[in-house]
């Protein structure tokens, strides 16, 4: 189990045992985790066992100095629980809300970010350039979290989130739905300007510092760079994932001519 503090920054959380219990009889919040104090007993401390164990939802056992670390200066009586900040949606969800939507479909994936302020960075962007769904790993990656959910400035309450536990069957499901997988590779050959991105996609960013994994790379239709001038050839990740979408974006207007070329007044044509 991870360190107190460190559960109580990755989580938002719920206190008490009645609040618990109701969080997993409605289902209304998503309960990620329960830690109960080891001395708890009682009807609703075995409902609430029970209630986690039908919702797949595990539960830790503490005493009571660990869990009131969780929860400093307030009343748990025994019970904290760790929340999402939002209701994670299925894939399938996010595919329909695109098809509604009437417009080719954008994704955003991301594999293996553990920085939770790039998360809501991401989310803020994506929300921004009309993308209809950001894609999240269940295991080994930061979640939307209060960081997140900060960072991101409100777009989590317009963009929706899907978690999965497999990327690789995630990706296969996209490709099966028609989208083209296209992943942010600072060592691609093909530049992200010089690669059509105006048709149905699923831009996959890798993690802070290692980038995409090795399956990831390899179940990606397209990898494509952002093309650097610098001493420096990477970008922060959320910073490459703005530029990738914002490019998408761009691509997408011009194909559909509704964006014309700006020039300065007395410009001239350098081609």
């Amino acid at each position: 189990m991870a360190a107190p503090d460190q559960v109580r920054e990755a989580e938002d959380t719920l206190l008490g045992p009645h609040a618990v219990r109701e969080a997993l009889r409605a289902g209304t919040r998503q309960v990620e985790k329960i830690f109960l104090a080891r001395d708890l007993k009682g009807a609703v401390a075995r409902e609430i066992l029970d209630l986690a164990r039908q919702a797949g939802v595990p539960v830790k056992a503490l005493d009571r100095r660990a869990l009131g670390a969780l929860a400093p200066g307030e009343n748990h009586q025994g019970v904290v629980a760790a929340v999402a900040a939002v209701r994670y949606r299925d894939l399938a969800d996010l595919l329909e809300g695109a098809r509604r939507s009437r417009q080719a479909p954008l994704l955003v994936v991301l594999d293996a970010v553990v920085d939770p302020r790039n998360v809501g960075a991401l989310a803020r962007t994506a929300e921004a350039a009309g993308a209809h769904g950001l894609v999240l790993l269940r295991h080994h990656a930061a979640g939307v979290t209060p960081a997140a959910a900060k960072a991101a400035a409100g777009a989590f309450e317009y963009l929706p989130v899907a978690r999965v536990g497999n990327l690789d069957q995630a990706l296969s499901s996209l490709k099966e739905a028609g989208l083209w997988v296209v992943g942010a590779d600072p060592g691609a050959p093909v530049a992200c300007h010089a690669a059509d991105l105006t048709g149905p996609l699923a831009l996959v960013v890798g993690g802070e510092g290692k980038g995409l994994r090795a399956l990831t790379r390899q179940r990606c239709d397209l990898l494509v760079r952002i093309p650097t001038v610098g001493h420096l050839h990477t970008l922060n990740a959320s910073v490459a994932g703005g530029v990738l979408l914002y490019e998408i974006l761009r691509q997408r207007a011009a194909a559909g001519g509704e964006e014309e070329a700006v020039k300065f007044p007395g410009e001239k044509n350098l081609a």
